[in-house]
């Protein structure tokens, strides 16, 4: 099991994310996620960089590998765009880059007046998008009449020497299912055993899992728990509110109802380098590929991200070498 590091664009500037990627490859984690969002979750976080111009300038200032997680390639932005962007991106990469993909949040994708269909047809625009997309990297003219998309003499000139992969997220069996017949990998949070189940059946057997996991580092685990409480309550919302809820407003609403308490015991805070390596052990045990870690609140007192990547590189990385 490899570890990476999360870019969380909803919560840093984009400066403190170029450090961070920096910072990163000189701790010693082997690649990068980076989100892809227009609003963030909650006022609090308070952050949205546009994510193509992000991975632009992280590709001058790292070489790790960066994969998106996730981009939605099917309303806010029409999938032939998404394909020049990622095509570029891969050039920009030298090939290490990883197209991150899935069916997107109305948070995000209802902003320009779009209506935000349901779970079947965002799954149904999803596979088509997907059509599109690796038709273009073929480099030809591509003409496309399907029942969600257009295109019209279309042709990407700027290539990478390969295309980028395509990796589907998955939080239910319908995604989880669809990752596994068209994706090249398979993207999801917490290591949920019955989605990985769907993938591998589906035709995802041998192609790589990549997930996700929040701590928040701190020397005061009492303030580091309210940091993590105060950003990303949201996590813990149930069911699909996270694709539904339309407004940070709505989310900070719904998170309202979150306490510190329910998420203490869920969220690795403070410093105890056991707590922080036992949060990895799930994945471990289903046979994630690459985790991804978000330090939340590294602009917030006592969570700097300088001594988030010291205690990573020095205590807890090593750790999850012999884990893994």
């Amino acid at each position: 099991m490899k570890i990476g590091y999360f870019l969380s664009c909803e919560e840093y500037t984009p400066e403190s994310l170029l450090s961070q990627a920096r910072l990163a490859e000189e701790a010693g984690f082997e690649s990068l996620w980076i989100s892809d969002h227009f609003h963030p979750w909650n006022d609090a976080q308070g952050q949205s960089a546009f994510v193509w111009s992000m991975i632009g300038a992280l590709s001058q200032v790292t070489s790790l590998p960066i994969t998106t997680a996730v981009t939605c390639p099917t309303i806010r932005i029409h999938p032939v765009i998404i394909a020049q962007a990622a095509a570029t991106s891969a050039v920009l990469t030298g090939g290490k880059f990883t197209l991150g993909i899935g069916s997107g949040e109305a948070l995000n994708e209802h902003v320009t007046g779009a209506r935000w269909p349901d779970t079947g047809k965002r799954l149904d625009m999803l596979r088509e998008s997907v059509e599109v997309m690796r038709e273009l990297w073929k480099g030809g003219f591509v003409d496309h009449h399907g029942e969600h998309y257009t295109v019209e003499n279309a042709r990407i000139y700027t290539l990478p020497e390969t295309p980028p992969e395509i990796y589907i997220s998955g939080f239910g069996p319908r995604a989880s299912t669809l990752a596994g017949e068209i994706g090249d990998g398979f993207v999801t949070i917490p290591p949920d055993t019955d989605n990985i189940q769907a993938f591998r059946a589906a035709g995802g057997t041998g192609k790589p899992l990549h997930a996700g996991v929040k701590v928040c580092w701190g020397n005061d685990e009492e303030q580091a728990l309210r940091t993590a409480h105060e950003l990303w309550a949201n996590d813990a919302l149930p069911g699909e509110l996270a694709q539904t809820l339309s407004s940070p407003r709505h989310f900070e609403q719904a998170s309202s109802l979150v306490t510190p308490e329910m998420i203490r015991n869920s969220i690795a805070h403070g410093n105890d380098v056991d707590r922080h390596v036992e949060a990895f052990r799930p994945y471990a045990e289903a046979g994630i590929d690459v985790v991804h870690v978000q330090q939340m609140g590294a602009a917030r007192p006592g969570t700097d991200a300088e001594g988030f990547f010291a205690f990573y590189r020095d205590q807890v990385l090593p750790r999850l070498r012999e884990l893994s």
